[in-house]
């Protein structure tokens, strides 16, 4: 088990550094960043001293290896629109998008869950097909299309909820109900086929044959073994729900790291731009390694064809 955890650390590590490349080097073919600090009808002398000032004049591998080692001393940048500290900003912006993708993703828990268990119970039947018909609908429909419909809904129409801001936990309810509902089924539909496969098994009909309750087949013997592959699941979705909170936090003007990615953007503040782009890209990359990690405790196989 630690040789395993050894390769996919390694692993992962090698996917942090691809990453820092990519974002650093994307960031830039954006556009002329100094032309964006100097701002419009600013002139060449103003746009050349922009450059030295920041040190954009440098061959592109020496920025490079400069903004990594800053890095690695903790030296995160200043924010060239904001004037401060990139690393406070995104420690200031980050509990709202770790509130904001936690709490999507038990709400497609919350789903999901009883939905699958639900169509597996009764397969074929209408409800197996409301769940499927409701789980193509979640895939098909973009979020920012159904979250825009949630406003119209209960903003707009009911005045119900408020439209923007963070500063309630009202506030968090239509973004988490536009976030969650794109990443439940995939649960509803692996659910479903973990209960159908296990409801099929000689432990379950051993179960039944000693006269346990229904609910208590279900809930005990069948759910826990269904939901073993979740588990895993649950930990990179958690991931996508991080770093794909970007638009849903736009939209909802959510002050969390994806409404400070959309703001760095607008205005080509490339130190907030890649540091936010390389936090959630090493996040996701390490749920992705603990996903590898529970499935390979779950399951000794996998650490055995390594």
């Amino acid at each position: 088990m630690i040789v395993f955890v050894l390769k996919r650390l390694g692993l992962a590590l090698l996917v942090a550094f691809a990453v820092s490349i990519l974002s650093f080097m994307l960031v830039r073919l954006t556009g002329d960043v100094a032309t964006a600090i100097a701002g419009e009808g600013a002139r060449d002398e103003d746009i050349r001293l922009v450059r030295e000032t920041y040190g954009l004049d440098r061959p592109m591998i020496v920025q490079y290896v400069d903004w990594l080692f800053g890095l690695m001393r903790g030296e995160f940048g200043t924010s060239y629109f904001f004037k401060s500290p990139v690393l406070d900003l995104v420690l200031d912006k980050l509990p709202v998008t770790l509130k904001l993708g936690l709490s999507s993703l038990a709400f497609a828990l919350l789903v999901a869950v009883p939905l699958g268990v639900v169509a597996a119970l009764k397969p074929n039947s209408w409800i197996d097909r409301l769940a499927l018909g409701i789980a193509v609908l979640g895939q098909a429909l973009p979020n920012f299309f159904f979250a825009l419909l949630l406003v119209m809904l209960f903003s707009v129409t009911l005045r119900w909820l408020p439209v923007s801001g963070s500063g309630t936990p009202w506030h968090f309810v239509m973004p988490t109900i536009a976030l969650g509902y794109y990443v439940a089924p995939a649960f509803m539909r692996l659910v479903r086929a973990g209960m159908i496969e296990v409801l099929g098994s000689d432990f379950i009909r051993t179960a039944r044959a000693k006269g346990l309750p229904k609910r208590r087949v279900v809930l005990k013997h069948a759910l826990r073994n269904a939901l073993t592959p979740v588990v895993a699941l649950t930990v990179v979705q958690l991931g996508y729900l991080l770093g794909g909170s970007v638009v849903i936090e736009t939209i909802f003007a959510l002050d969390g790291l994806g409404y400070l990615a959309y703001q760095s953007i607008s205005h080509k503040d490339l130190p907030v731009m890649q540091v936010v782009v390389l936090i959630l890209a090493v996040i996701y990359v390490l749920l992705t390694l603990a996903a590898d990690i529970v499935n390979a405790w779950l399951d000794p196989r996998l650490r055995a064809n390594l």
